[in-house]
């Protein structure tokens, strides 16, 4: 009875790891959909910002579309603040920018948050499993020794058992953290280039901004 049981919590121990390699291989599915999508987006934006098109014209063809991501967001956040207080005379460029400026860090912060979002489940799956693995292991070694203690001749096919499932344990353990690990350290890669662009281009227009105003906005 005792080996059964010892059998049973080798097998909930793989089981366990294979769930969680089935959940990462399945968030990293989405991830990888998610910032490929993300940069393309980027980059369309991007060339159409540059391109000459008038702010207001960008800004209203963004506020038909049912939702704005990533630089859409930011650029039509800040924009919404800076043409809201513009029409205030009572306000000089300085707070105009500055509020522009602050509503396109939140929407910043709220489009990296998406794209980061679950990226710790990789970390978590890609740190712990080796240790879920290896603690698998060791129950093995443990059931191995426990049926060569209860015989009284020792053969390979007493002891075969327990250590199949000790290493089974190891192999399922590895092939669900290896994965993970890489799959999070790609992804955070690709989630801190796309942070460092989204900032580039908030600094960009935020000097935009400024040029724009100084014209007609005194100090």
């Amino acid at each position: 009875m005792l080996i059964l049981c010892f059998a049973g919590f080798g097998l909930a121990v793989s089981m366990i790891l294979v769930l969680a390699s089935l959940m990462s291989w399945a968030l990293m599915f989405i991830k990888s959909s998610q910032l490929g999508s993300a940069a393309r987006q980027l980059d369309k934006f991007e060339d159409r910002f540059w391109s000459g098109i008038s702010l207001k014209k960008l800004y209203d063809d963004l506020a038909h579309k049912s939702k704005q991501r990533g630089l859409e967001k930011i650029f039509f956040s800040g924009y919404h603040e800076y043409l809201r207080l513009y029409q205030n005379d009572k306000i000089t460029h300085l707070p105009m920018v500055a509020t522009a400026q602050r509503a396109m860090r939140v929407a910043e912060s709220r489009e990296l948050d998406r794209l980061e979002q679950n990226l710790s489940f990789l970390a978590t799956v890609g740190s712990i499993s080796t240790y879920i693995g290896l603690f698998g292991t060791v129950w093995g070694i443990m059931n191995s020794f426990i049926s060569l203690g209860q015989m009284q001749q020792a053969t390979l096919a007493v002891v075969a058992p327990g250590i199949a499932e000790a290493l089974i344990a190891t192999a399922v353990g590895l092939l669900a953290a290896i994965p993970a690990i890489i799959a999070y350290n790609r992804f955070s890669d690709k989630a801190d280039r796309i942070a460092v662009r989204y900032e580039n281009f908030r600094e960009e227009f935020t000097g935009l901004l400024e040029r724009q105003t100084l014209p007609n906005k005194s100090q």
